[in-house]
């Protein structure tokens, strides 16, 4: 079989694996590069036609391969176990598609590091939150210990809120703010992103602060999990620029506002970029450390359907462009009829799935991906979850006689 190549307009022909090797160096490369496979226009997927042979219907040269399951005996392991194994990982996500079990996933897997980790924090950064239902017990935005275990906590934080709060300080004269007066505000609603970012940063202080040893964040659906990762960045260089303005109008406004530099707000202008520049600075770091791939990397959840598919290629090319770590791929949801069974509705589900599957096995193939079944009762409550944390660990095994 070929390879799955990607025809792109005016830059020839490019490997979407080794593309993703390429990390920073690459350039002037489309935001989404989509495998054939995926685009509709190009790929017959949807066909009842058999995955084992999918001719190209384009008149173009499009090298559309076979996609077949990786037999080969460096296959890596179907297991979530090289997190495990890692010692040095400080910072875990957990994201995807809306629906496809990222809470699951990540409850689960922060019980597996609970086993094997001094302490550890679950984080859910999605407005939605469902970390209380899946462990059927309140959390907030302070760390609470889960019940049935004495080293692993879970909290529930709304970014998008968290910025009204840092104003408020501001205003108050209390907290990280303090000093910064009406300026927060304006700094708010003057750079775009900046509000999420700086409420991110004090979320991002605050768990510092806490000393745990290993951080999973249970995320929002894709895009704002991508627009999530960089908030770093975007506070980064809003914050730069900022230190670069003051350093070239500083002497004129201090001109303008006299020897006390204090600003209409009655905040002090020298001691509010001190603040901005210490913020900077602990922002920096956490930037750093999110692309350390011994501290941080990103674990997709998918289910083997063609929305899903595209969201979990979406976003793996994303965070190669930000040069975050991603090698783990957990499949949800997945059918195992019974050899000779009469459910048209399951053996067709299955039909579809396979094909999605052998897909997936095609294009990450040095990704460890974990296929977990879908169960007949929902995963709730400390048990079920510990049962379905197992399978994150032990590859599952279907019945004597599944597809």
């Amino acid at each position: 079989p070929g390879k799955l190549n990607h025809t792109l307009a005016n830059h020839g022909t490019l490997d979407v694996k080794s593309w993703r090797r390429e990390g920073a160096a690459r350039t002037n490369i489309p935001p989404f590069i989509i495998p054939p496979f995926l685009n509709p226009t190009l790929s017959p997927l949807h066909s009842s036609s058999s995955t084992t042979s999918r001719p190209s219907t384009s008149s173009s040269n499009h090298n559309m391969s076979t996609a077949v399951v990786n037999t080969d005996d460096d296959q890596l392991e179907p297991t979530l176990q090289s997190i495990l194994d890692q010692k040095t990982l400080r910072w875990i996500f957990v994201g995807g598609k809306g629906g496809v079990g990222k809470t699951t996933t990540s409850c689960s897997l922060a019980i597996q590091l609970a086993k094997v980790r001094r302490s550890v924090l679950l984080i859910s950064t999605d407005p939605a939150h469902n970390l209380s239902d899946a462990f059927s017990q309140k959390f907030g935005k302070e760390a609470r210990l889960i019940d049935g275990f004495t080293n692993l906590s879970a909290m529930e934080i709304d970014p998008n809120g968290s910025i009204q709060e840092l104003m408020g300080q501001a205003e108050e004269g209390e907290g990280p703010a303090a000093g910064m007066g009406g300026m927060m505000q304006d700094l708010a609603f003057a750079i775009p992103g900046i509000d999420e970012a700086m409420s991110f940063a004090e979320v991002l202080k605050q768990v510092k602060s806490l000393s745990y040893e290993t951080i999973i964040f249970d995320t929002a659906p894709t895009g704002h999990t991508l627009r999530f990762l960089q908030f770093p960045t975007v506070l980064e260089k809003a914050l730069a620029k900022i230190s670069q303005l003051s350093s070239q109008f500083g002497p004129m406004l201090n001109g303008l506002l006299g020897a006390n530099g204090s600003l209409p707000n009655g905040a002090n202008l020298g001691e509010m970029m001190e603040k901005l520049e210490g913020l900077r600075e602990t922002i920096g770091e956490v930037n750093t450390q999110f692309k350390d791939e011994n501290l941080t990397t990103f674990v997709c959840v998918c289910i083997p359907e063609f929305l899903s598919l595209y969201e979990t290629e979406r976003m793996i090319q994303e965070l190669a462009s930000y040069n975050i770590d991603t090698h783990c791929i957990v499949v949800n949801q997945l059918l195992f009829p019974i050899a000779g069974s009469n459910c048209e509705q399951c053996n067709s589900r299955r039909k579809m799935q396979k094909k999605y599957l052998e897909q997936i096995e095609e294009l990450y193939d040095e990704f460890n991906v974990v296929k977990m079944p879908l169960l007949v009762e929902e995963v709730r409550g400390k048990e079920r979850l510990e049962k379905f944390s197992e399978m994150l660990i032990t590859p599952y095994v279907p019945p004597a006689g599944g597809l």
